[in-house]
């Protein structure tokens, strides 16, 4: 195993060095918070799409204390047309906790990360290892495709302690910085060549088509509100033939905080 695991380092090291995404905008800052912004945009949603979002959120929001004070629908059309809105709630929720909790700044360490809302396990430890080069074992797409490719390649249902036992043996202490943006960048390029794999993951979850789905309506129906209040029928009219989903999932925009209902009129909240 010991021989393995120095050159699967060896072969993430030099694909890094050679390949390397380092031009990515949130590889050339420190500050947690504009690391704590990309990790959330990344999240189910690719990188060459996330790109003119985060640099246009930046520039809308520049630092965390400006971010707390928005109103949520400010937030939430800045987030427009980049999908699961609810990230973006929970990421101004994060943003007030941390005004109100730490003076407008980010905890260091992942203990303090994750007691705010938001924020769960990975995203503290990516957000720690790239802010702060903080060391930690944390996993994410790429690299439960990186370590099945290499180390499971026959396997057909990989835990994820499993891919934990491999990282924490492979885990180069002190260099957490470089070495999980190694693991990502080899990570899709694998998957960018051909090789899909993280189906075999027991924690594996297909995403569904994106045509036709509740996803495309809560879009549809947030991008409606973003020009000013409208009753249920209005929406549903603008949906006639998918008019029920349009209803059901209005509730449930209404449920989850991301409209507000005044009356018959539906709005992105203040």
């Amino acid at each position: 195993m010991k021989n393995a695991i120095t050159t699967f380092q060896r072969t993430v090291w030099q694909h890094y060095r050679t390949h390397g995404r380092h031009t990515l905008p949130w590889r050339k800052t420190k500050d947690p918070y504009k690391i704590l912004v990309s990790e959330v945009m990344l999240q189910q949603t690719q990188v060459e799409r996330v790109i003119p979002f985060y640099k246009n959120f930046l520039t809308r929001f520049p630092d965390i204390v400006t971010l707390a004070s928005a109103p949520l629908s400010d937030v939430l059309v800045a987030w427009q047309g980049l999908g699961y809105n609810r990230r973006a709630k929970m990421l101004h929720e994060t943003a007030k906790a941390a005004v109100k909790e730490h003076g407008g700044t980010l905890p260091k360490g992942k203990d303090a990360l994750v007691r705010l809302p938001g924020i769960g396990p990975y995203t503290a430890g990516a957000v720690s290892a790239f802010a702060h080069n903080e060391d930690g074992i944390f996993i994410e797409t790429n690299i439960r495709t990186v370590i099945t490719h290499h180390f499971f390649p026959k396997k057909k249902a990989v835990s994820d302690a499993e891919i934990l036992r491999i990282l924490t043996k492979a885990y180069p202490k002190g260099k957490a910085r470089e070495w999980y943006a190694a693991l990502m960048d080899y990570g899709a390029h694998l998957k960018s060549s051909g090789i899909r794999i993280n189906a075999k993951s027991k924690h594996y979850t297909k995403q569904k088509t994106f045509k036709g789905s509740d996803r495309e309506m809560r879009g549809m129906i947030l991008r409606a509100l973003s020009t000013g209040g409208k009753s249920k029928t209005a929406l549903m009219r603008a949906n006639p033939l998918r008019k029920n989903q349009c209803a059901t999932q209005l509730d449930a925009l209404v449920a989850e905080g991301l409209v507000t209902k005044h009356g018959t009129l539906f709005t992105l909240p203040k």
